[in-house]
């Protein structure tokens, strides 16, 4: 665990900017930490934000995080083998608590453990100080925000956040043929009832991205 609290503890920016925005976008504190603690993933919460105050329709808010989510769904397929033993309540706990930090610092680990005990140590302990920190630093993001003017534009965080969070991942041509993609859709299309626009804008952009991928691929395959 000691390995993982830098980690942690590098999470408070991301963390109070999430709670801040959430705050900003017209929640209370109660439904900000209710939607922190159901939800946990910051890529959840400030993807769904903009529809949830915008009072779009339930199954496209799921819709959209679910998509958001979806590289769970790998995480979980890749550490099947690690809880195979594991009790169904242990397992589910072990979905819940699920983070990008911890699989990218533990996973080849858990997976070369032959000790049930030590894999359940390795993953648990470091995934519950993780989900401590979160919740502890969107609350702190959350007061900090009922204590800013009323008049202050905060809401604006949440597409400030999500926009740091992707910058950085645009690095190749798949990437950034996706966020046009996505982007492009959503101009085009902001405007369809329900908010259809933002869950046919994240698909068009995923569409996009493994297309050209595919593409790169093959072309280098054939070079």
């Amino acid at each position: 665990m000691a390995e993982y609290t830098p980690t942690a503890i590098g999470l408070f920016p991301w963390a109070a900017a999430t709670g801040m925005a959430m705050h900003g976008a017209g929640l209370t504190v109660t439904e900000s930490m209710g939607m922190s603690l159901i939800v946990f993933g910051g890529t959840a919460q400030l993807g769904t934000l903009p529809l949830v105050t915008s009072g779009a329709s339930y199954w496209l808010i799921v819709c959209t995080a679910l998509i958001l989510n979806m590289r769970f769904f790998i995480y979980s397929a890749a550490l099947a083998p690690a809880f195979a033993a594991a009790r169904k309540k242990t397992r589910l706990l072990a979905g819940y608590l699920m983070s990008d930090g911890v699989m990218a610092t533990f996973s080849a680990r858990l997976l070369a453990e032959r000790d049930q005990d030590k894999r359940l140590g390795m993953y648990m302990g470091p995934s519950l100080l993780n989900w401590l920190c979160w919740q502890l630093f969107t609350l702190v993001g959350i007061l900090a925000g009922t204590l800013l003017p009323a008049h202050w534009p905060i809401g604006f965080l949440a597409t400030i956040s999500l926009l740091m969070l992707a910058t950085p991942m645009i690095s190749n041509l798949p990437m950034a043929a996706a966020a046009t993609a996505t982007a492009v859709v959503l101009i085009l299309l902001h405007s369809l009832p329900f908010r259809l626009g933002f869950l046919l804008a994240i698909l068009a952009g995923m569409l996009t991205g493994y297309l050209i991928e595919h593409t790169v691929r093959k072309d280098t395959h054939a070079a």
